[in-house]
């Protein structure tokens, strides 16, 4: 079992930078693939981003890039997300979630998630 909590979420205005955290416990967590999803109110939860196992490849959506950038530090078992140009569309619940496959964008994928942190970004 892994376990991840995403923290780093709040109310922000447009423009403005935050960075989300997700931390792991239990299994190793240099041996996931980190993902980052989120679910804007209404919608369906979306692929945001991922990260290899040793951080070094990160991969995003076309929506983000640019804007947003994955890192990993696997002494600390945390991924980060770290949001830049923030727009009122970016308002959704972030999720963290780990699997054993690279590069893919599949919820069904995903063998572990966190409970999410909301983001809020006002115009």
């Amino acid at each position: 079992q892994v376990q991840l909590v995403e923290s780093g979420g709040g109310l922000v205005q447009a423009g403005d930078s935050l960075r989300l955290s997700c931390a792991a416990s239990g299994r190793t967590f240099s041996n996931y693939v980190m993902t980052w999803f989120r679910q804007a109110p209404g919608k369906e939860r979306e692929f945001v981003g991922g990260i290899s196992r040793n951080g070094y490849i990160p991969y995003y959506a076309d929506y983000v890039k640019g804007r947003f950038t994955i890192s990993r530090d696997n002494a600390k078992n945390t991924v980060y997300l770290q949001m830049n140009s923030l727009k009122p569309e970016d308002t959704a619940v972030y999720y963290c979630a780990a699997s054993g496959k690279y590069d893919t964008r599949r919820e069904d994928d995903m063998d572990y998630w966190g409970k999410g942190t909301l983001v809020t970004v006002s115009s």
